[in-house]
């Protein structure tokens, strides 16, 4: 069983004398510094969808268990082969999946047999059903039949004993179909990540609520909670708390009662209502990050107690950018799961742009049907319904680049996160 530790007060804090950050010295920094911190269960496999496995997991069995045959059609000894036999003589019965021919077929006949089935003891070569004619109780074929055709052999697949899948494992479909296949019952796994989302601001209304001028809808709040739940955590819908220290205090608290990790968004800068930063900050554990990164530039990073504070930007774009980018390969740490990277796809630019040296960018993008990518309209991180029109983003490294129509660009879909 995996030993867990406790984040330490520092585990957020940067070389001294840091001013911009590069996003690649951000990455590196969290992932050195992030450390499982929830405990293991052990569930029923058909119950263990979207865990995290906290054992590698072996074969109990060989996949498949026996040689069996690949086709509909018919078995014999691949030594008929070498004689030139154009005729086998069937035998009576045959073998199915669920239903094994007993006996062995004798050497010069062949029997019956379907996808699936186990191989009788005499068989080690089978002939499509396609590619026969049978008459009067025997079986006709041409020549060019290679010797074990049409044949899968025992543990082609997996040898029992063998590690299946490793510790760190994700479960979805295919695993859980692998591990029941191999006789696996339960599996060892990492309880789900709680991790809060809280959202602070007097100005922030729900949806259906009458509103103001100056008020608006937060929603920064159900968009991270959607996040977090397609991405396999245990999200904790913690709600709003107004621009008051008691009030964001209390909530933390709250937090930290009932999560491993917490998502904020806003108010951990330095003004007179960002309470967020000065709670954070009496507490000695509060590291503001400013990014070299477009959008999202300033991340907030602190302990409350044990429990890891994530501080988002509070414009939605600049949220939902950090949290794919940062925090979620390290919840993914925090859950056991490991220090996740998304692939990126190299495909031609449907766009033109001249970029300045100093931030890695983030442009919102989409394939289109020719099968490059163009971006939105305008690079706003206020115009929330660029995140909507996208289907992933086009990274643009640290440097200079000019990007023209039809230069290779890499993108990364937001389901790479």
């Amino acid at each position: 069983m995996p030993r867990l530790k406790h984040l330490e007060n520092d585990c957020f804090a940067l070389p001294a004398g840091t001013n911009w950050t590069p996003v690649d010295e951000a990455l590196a920094h969290l992932k050195a510094n992030m450390s499982c911190v929830v405990e293991t269960e052990t569930l029923n496999i058909t119950d263990a969808a979207g865990r995290v496995l906290a054992a590698s997991v072996s074969a109990l069995r060989d996949n498949p268990p026996t040689a069996n045959a690949a086709v509909d059609g018919y078995g014999f000894a691949s030594a008929a082969l070498a004689s030139g036999a154009v005729g086998l003589p069937l035998v009576e019965g045959r073998s199915a999946a669920g239903a094994p021919y007993e006996g062995a077929v004798p050497a010069g006949k062949a029997v019956r047999i379907l996808t699936g089935a186990a191989l009788p003891v005499g068989v080690d070569t089978v002939i499509m059903q396609e590619d026969v004619q049978v008459e009067n109780g025997k079986l006709y074929f041409g020549t060019g039949l290679k010797a074990g055709a049409n044949c899968r052999p025992k543990g082609e697949d997996v040898r029992a004993g063998a590690v299946a899948l490793e510790a760190g494992t994700l479960l979805g479909p295919e695993g859980i179909a692998l591990l029941i296949a191999l006789g696996v019952a339960k599996v060892l796994v990492f309880r789900r990540l709680r991790v809060g989302v809280l959202s602070t601001g007097d100005e922030l209304c729900q949806p259906g609520e009458e509103v103001d001028a100056h008020q608006i809808y937060d929603a920064n709040r159900p968009m991270l909670l959607t996040l977090l739940h397609q991405w396999g955590f245990e999200p904790v819908d913690l709600g709003v708390a107004g621009d008051a220290r008691p009030l964001v205090e209390a909530a933390l608290n709250e937090a930290a009662t009932k999560c491993d990790a917490l998502l904020t968004s806003g108010g951990a800068s330095a003004g007179d209502e960002d309470h967020m930063a000065a709670l954070l900050k009496a507490r000695g554990a509060l590291n503001l990050w400013r990014i070299a990164i477009k959008p999202g530039r300033p991340l907030a990073l602190a302990l409350w107690g044990k429990m890891p504070v994530f501080g988002l930007p509070g414009n939605p774009v600049a949220a939902f950018t950090t949290a794919l980018v940062f925090a979620r390969p390290s919840l993914g740490v925090l859950q056991g799961q490991g220090w996740q990277v998304p692939q990126p796809y190299l495909l031609p630019a449907g766009f033109t742009k001249s970029k300045k040296t100093g931030r890695r960018e983030y442009l919102r993008a989409r394939r289109n049907d020719d099968g490059a990518v163009e971006v939105f309209a305008s690079e706003g991180s206020g115009r929330i319904s660029g995140l909507s029109w996208a289907d992933g983003f086009v990274e643009l490294p640290d440097e200079a680049a000019e990007i023209k129509p039809g230069d290779l660009v890499r993108f990364i879909p937001f389901s790479a996160y």
